[in-house]
């Protein structure tokens, strides 16, 4: 992590630095031609457009999801904001009040997300001989034979090989329960110096060591050039928010959050970003479409009869279970999904390398989410960097047997409630994304 930070930045000009200023004269288009005329049509290494994703997922998708991750489960995240930076530690933190994180108080978890978020039914939350049998590795045997082959799986479960991220240790006496709802990601005045330091880190230290910024995209494999996009996509999908939630006034009554239409330019304009703004754009609907195919293909998972949304609300429980079946049903008709079979194919030995490749470097920019000064700011990298983690899991894990209904599903494949949360919050935020890029057009409009 010791290297020089300077060649991205001057690779990068204006791109992910916050900075004043014009970027150079203003051209004949309207702003919105500027930041999305490019931003349509088929994206690259896809079968799918922009336009497909819009209509999709504007009108379709986003309020039954927002709808989803409005309940007690999906609004409860542990997480461990006081992990310290593996990489360095200079951290300046950031003292605004808005950067700060409130945790939530014991009363204020549902209890049935408390006694074993891991677990996923009543019946292994709440029977103390599952405790027991999942400590001495044994099953008791009045459980039913569906239980004890889920309490088996839990026991035996090592998530080494799978995982494309190092998460929290929840069981930490640092670890605690955030209400999501209660703590929005938007703009903090979190900036500057400290703020830039990670996001070069993780370009320069992370996307496979690139000696150029551009020529070598055609060039690439499928799989490097995927990982570049993936967390372009990220920082351009965090950036939209950030510009959507935007503080725009403060008095000693009252704040007012909302679009701020300079912001987004100075982030996503064509000329004000030497062409990349556009590019980002396209990068973040590249990312919508790997956590939309992970979603299609973990369905059978979430079908098990074992499974619930578990809080210990049977009747929410049941219809929260139904509204996601209902989502993941629909996400698995989209008819343009992401083909993940192009990855990793061809020589065994050389995709396996690729692989662990991929997978360590993925791992690093999950390790320096810790290193991020804004507590707020913290806790939505960690949470949205888990949740793209736990989509690649789903695509690229030889336990997860999906499209195979006359199989059953299958008690190889696992996913944490932890994983579960920041999946679908995760891929909520980039759906947010996508639906304020419709709003940013219409503002956009008339301004020349």
């Amino acid at each position: 992590m010791g290297r020089s930070w300077g060649f991205l930045v001057g690779l990068l000009g204006a791109a992910w630095l916050l900075r004043s200023g014009d970027g150079g004269q203003q051209g004949p288009e309207t702003a919105a031609q500027r930041c999305f005329c490019q931003v349509s049509g088929y994206l690259d290494d896809c079968t799918c457009d922009v336009e497909t994703i819009d209509r999709f997922n504007n009108y379709r998708l986003f309020p039954r999801l927002q709808k989803l991750l409005e309940s007690d489960y999906f609004r409860y995240y542990k997480v461990n904001l006081k992990r310290p930076c593996p990489f360095w530690n200079d951290i300046n933190q950031c003292g605004r009040r808005d950067c700060a994180v409130k945790p939530c108080h014991s009363d204020e978890v549902p209890d049935g997300i408390k006694s074993a978020s891991y677990k996923y039914s009543e019946e292994a939350n709440l029977i103390e001989e599952c405790e027991q049998a999942e400590r001495l590795g044994a099953v008791d045997e009045s459980l039913s034979e569906e239980t004890q082959k889920a309490v088996l799986q839990w026991t035996k479960h090592d998530d080494s090989s799978d995982s494309f991220c190092e998460v929290d240790d929840i069981q930490s006496p640092d670890a605690e329960y955030v209400d999501l709802l209660l703590n929005p990601e938007r703009y903090t005045g979190y900036k500057g110096p400290d703020a830039w330091k990670i996001w070069n880190v993780i370009y320069e230290e992370n996307c496979f060591k690139y000696n150029t910024f551009y020529s070598w995209l055609e060039g690439l494999c499928v799989e490097k050039r995927a990982f570049y996009r993936l967390i372009s996509g990220l920082h351009a999908s965090i950036n939209v928010h950030l510009s959507a939630r935007y503080l725009l006034k403060e008095t000693w009554l009252e704040k007012k959050w909302g679009h701020n239409v300079t912001e987004f330019q100075q982030r996503f304009d064509g000329i004000l970003t030497e062409g990349e703004g556009p590019r980002r754009l396209k990068n973040l609907y590249f990312l919508y479409l790997i956590e939309l195919r992970a979603l299609s293909k973990v369905l059978p998972f979430f079908e098990r009869p074992d499974f619930q949304l578990f809080t210990g609300n049977k009747v929410q429980d049941a219809e929260n279970k139904m509204l996601l079946l209902e989502i993941l049903h629909d996400i698995k008709s989209f008819p343009l999904h992401f083909d993940e079979n192009s990855f990793f194919a061809g020589d065994k030995k050389e995709a396996h390398k690729l692989k662990e490749d991929f997978r360590l470097h993925f791992r690093n920019i999950s390790r320096i989410m810790d290193c991020v000064g804004c507590f707020k700011c913290r806790l939505w990298g960690k949470l949205q960097t888990q949740g793209l983690g736990t989509a690649l899991k789903i695509l690229f894990s030889e336990k997860l047997i999906a499209n195979m209904p006359e199989s059953g599903p299958s008690y190889e494949f696992y996913l944490t409630r932890q994983e579960i949360v920041s999946l679908f919050n995760a891929f909520g935020r980039i759906s947010t994304s996508v639906r304020e890029l419709e709003n940013f057009r219409n503002l956009l409009q008339n301004i020349h």
